[in-house]
C-alpha cells in the first residue's frame, strides 16, 4: 500500500514540534508500507530536507519516508489573513499532487481544516480510500475563543467539517472530546477511532544527559512549560503564580518557558515590567534535547485557557512528553486529562483561575521532593501502560490497512 499523507506541519525529532506523523509514516514504512508525505515549512519543524526549493518545492527520503516539503513558510505568530493564504496554497499544491502523484490511499491530519480539502478531491474524483485526522474541532475552537466571529467564515467552515467527515471511510479522532463532537455531526461511531497522541519512550529514557539553562541551579525546584506561547495556552496564569510565590519569597521556584509563539514578547514585556526574575524564558529545543532537560525537570505544566471545548477536546503533545519522562504534571483546567492525573496520580490538579492555590501546590512540591518523585514515577508507568507510541501507532495503522483492504476487496 502507498500512502499520500497530508500533515502541513510535519517534523522530523531533529525540529522542536511534535513527531506524531512522522512515527506513524515510519510505523507503516515498517510494516510494508511506502508514504510520500507533503508538508509546508513551519517555524520550529525540521523536515529533514536540504537544500534550494525548486519550482515551489524541495523533495527527498528522509528515514524512508518520501518528503515533498511546499516552499511555505507559517508561524504561530502570522497574522490570520497571512495564515489563511499559506492554508489555501498548500491545499492548491495539494490538489495537484492528488492529482500527479501514484498512490493507493489517502491521509490527512488537521490542523489546518484545510487540509481536508485533496482527501475529499481523492475520494470523489479519483476514488481513493480516504482517512481524516482530527486533532482539533473546527470551528467549534476558534468559535469559543473568539478568534474568528465572521459568521460567513465560520458556516463555509462548518461546511468544510461536515464535507471532511462525511467523505472519509474512516476518521482518527485525538481524544474523547473529539470523537463525541465528530458523532454530533451525523458520523457513525463505528467510523471513528479514538488514538490520542503518544508517548516516545525511546527518546524520553534514561540514559539521556541531564541539562538545565544557567539560570537554573541544581536545588532549584525547576517548573517548565514546553509548548507554543499563544492565546489557546492562557500562559498569564502561569504569571500570575509567579508572582504570588516570588511575593512568598520563594525565589527558589523557577518558571521556564520553552518554546515560541505569537504571545511570547508580550509575555517577557509583563515578566520584565513586573521583576518576575522566577521566570525564565528559552527557544525551542528539538526533542532529544528536551528529553535531557526534562530529565532535569520537577514539574510540568499543561495550561490551556479556560475555555470548556478545551476540557475534552484536546490532546496535547506536551502532556505525553512529560509523563514519557516521568515528570508529574500540573494540570489548570478540568476534563479528560485532569481526570487522568488524578486517577494515577501522577501530578497535580487545580483549578483555572486560582493562582494562590496554584503557588500553594508548587510550594509544597518544593517541600516534598520525594512525593514528586513518587507522582514521576506514575506517570512513567502510566505512560508504558496506556501511551507508548509504538502501541497507537501500530492501532493506527491498522485503521488504514483496514480501509485498504475494504476497498480492494469491493
Amino acid at each position: 500500500m502507498k500512502v499520500l499523507y497530508f500533515h502541513q506541519h510535519f517534523s522530523s525529532p531533529d525540529g522542536s514540534t511534535g513527531i506524531r506523523s512522522y512515527s506513524m509514516s515510519r510505523c507503516l514504512i515498517e510494516r510494508g508500507h511506502k508514504v510520500t508525505l507533503i508538508c509546508g515549512s513551519y517555524l520550529g519543524s525540521d523536515t529533514g530536507l536540504v537544500g534550494p526549493f525548486k519550482n515551489g518545492q524541495r523533495r527527498g527520503i528522509v528515514d524512508d519516508i518520501d518528503v515533498i516539503e511546499l516552499e511555505l513558510a507559517y508561524a504561530n505568530a502570522d497574522e490570520l489573513l497571512k495564515r489563511a493564504m499559506t492554508f489555501l496554497r498548500y491545499v492548491l499544491g495539494g490538489l495537484k499532487l492528488v492529482f500527479t502523484e501514484k498512490y493507493d490511499l489517502v491521509f490527512a491530519t488537521t490542523t489546518p481544516l484545510t487540509v481536508g480539502i485533496p482527501g475529499i478531491v481523492a475520494r470523489w474524483l479519483r476514488s481513493k480510500p480516504f482517512i481524516f485526522e482530527v486533532r482539533d474541532l473546527w470551528p467549534e475552537l476558534p468559535r469559543a475563543m473568539g478568534v474568528i466571529t465572521n459568521p460567513f467564515i465560520l458556516g463555509l467552515m462548518s461546511i468544510l467539517e461536515w464535507a471532511s467527515y462525511h467523505s472519509a471511510h474512516r476518521i482518527i479522532a485525538l481524544s474523547p472530546g473529539i470523537a463525541e463532537g465528530i458523532k454530533k455531526k451525523g458520523v457513525a461511531s463505528d467510523k471513528i477511532s479514538l488514538i490520542p497522541n503518544g508517548c516516545d519512550l525511546d527518546i524520553f529514557n534514561t540514559e539521556v544527559k541531564a541539562w538545565r539553562p544557567s539560570m537554573i541551579s541544581d536545588t532549584d525546584l525547576l517548573v517548565l512549560f514546553a509548548g507554543t506561547h499563544g492565546i489557546a495556552n492562557g500562559l498569564d496564569s502561569v504569571l500570575d503564580a509567579a508572582s504570588e510565590l516570588r511575593s512568598r519569597g520563594r525565589n527558589e521556584i523557577k518558571f521556564l518557558f520553552l518554546g515560541q509563539g505569537k504571545l511570547k514578547q508580550t509575555l517577557i514585556d509583563r515578566a520584565i515590567r513586573e521583576d518576575l526574575y522566577n521566570v525564565i524564558f528559552h527557544e525551542p529545543v528539538n526533542k532529544r534535547r528536551l528529553a535531557g532537560l526534562m530529565a532535569s525537570t520537577d514539574v510540568g505544566l499543561q495550561i490551556l485557557a479556560d475555555i470548556p471545548v478545551f476540557y475534552y477536546g484536546t490532546s496535547p503533545n506536551k502532556f505525553f512528553d512529560y509523563i514519557s519522562a516521568g515528570v508529574p504534571v500540573l494540570n489548570n483546567y478540568p476534563g479528560w486529562l485532569a481526570e487522568l492525573i488524578n486517577d494515577n496520580g501522577c501530578g497535580f490538579s487545580v483549578s483555572p483561575k486560582d493562582p494562590v492555590i496554584f503557588a500553594d501546590v508548587l510550594e509544597k512540591a518544593a517541600g516534598n521532593r520525594q512525593d514528586l518523585k513518587v507522582k514521576g514515577a506514575k506517570a512513567r508507568a502510566l505512560a508504558i501502560e496506556k501511551f507508548d507510541r509504538k502501541m497507537l501507532a501500530s492501532r493506527w495503522a491498522e485503521n488504514l490497512e483496514v480501509v485498504y483492504r475494504e476497498k480492494v476487496d469491493n
